[in-house]
């Protein structure tokens, strides 16, 4: 049976950090709220899992995926469970622990990426807090971004087997995680991240091996690629990037 990923339709998201792990392995999946709701999917499905009144460990948001009986929710809880499946983890177990945890610093650095546009509560609209969004997003792009990417820098090039990868000598689903974080900035702040190829040259080069493998170019140029948008978690706003490149 196909893997049945659940995540909002139209946007990216979170789930996107899913997607390109299961399009890189050519997993059989079914994005779930972006099918026909005659054939039992839709947003409807994902609310059925959510709202059930006698499943057991419904998930409290997507994204959530479904193996068979199995349901896993939380981004990285997903890839580390994927990872030896799709052979985007390391064999060793002890490993996999290592590569989870690049996985939940990236899932920091998401999180704060979202505050920036929604510092005060998700359950209002950017535009009721854009003047708090903005000092936000002062302090993501002077201290917060340099502060992840250069982490994730020092990572590439201490690595024992070279930095073309983020652990080990072979590609995992970290790597395509950075991908995404690398496009993701890109789009919200062009201006502040205009530099980013010099900055970090190996997160950059990252980005340009993963954008060439065979299955992840395939799925950039398709429909299934979401574009970003103002919906998701990298949003463009002129206003909270920077005012110079």
């Amino acid at each position: 049976m196909p893997y049945a990923l659940y995540y909002w339709d139209g946007i990216q998201g979170r789930g996107e950090f899913v997607r390109l792990a299961l399009e890189e392995a050519g997993a059989d999946y079914i994005d779930v709220t972006r099918g026909p709701t005659s054939e039992g999917q839709g947003v409807r499905a994902m609310f059925a899992v959510m709202e059930s009144k006698s499943q057991a460990h419904i998930p409290l948001a997507p994204p959530f995926l479904k193996d068979g009986d199995l349901l896993i929710s939380h981004v990285a809880n997903i890839l580390m469970y994927l990872g030896p499946k799709l052979r985007l983890a390391p064999e060793n177990e002890g490993e996999r622990h290592l590569v989870n945890g690049l996985q939940l610093t990236i899932t920091d650095l998401v999180a704060e990426v979202h505050d920036t546009h929604h510092p005060i509560a998700t359950s209002r609209y950017y535009e009721e807090q854009k003047e708090e969004a903005k000092a936000r997003a002062d302090e993501f792009l002077d201290n917060r971004m340099p502060k992840f990417l250069g982490y994730f820098e020092r990572v590439l090039e201490q690595n024992p087997k070279g930095p073309m990868h983020i652990f080990g000598n072979r590609l995992t689903y970290v790597d395509l995680s950075l991908f995404q974080v690398f496009e993701g900035l890109r789009y919200a702040f062009p201006r502040a991240t205009a530099h980013l190829t010099d900055e970090y040259p190996h997160l950059a080069a990252l980005r340009e091996t993963v954008a060439k493998l065979p299955n992840i170019a395939r799925y950039l140029t398709s429909e299934r690629r979401i574009p970003f948008n103002e919906s998701g978690i990298f949003r463009h706003y002129p206003e909270l990037d920077r005012s110079v490149a």
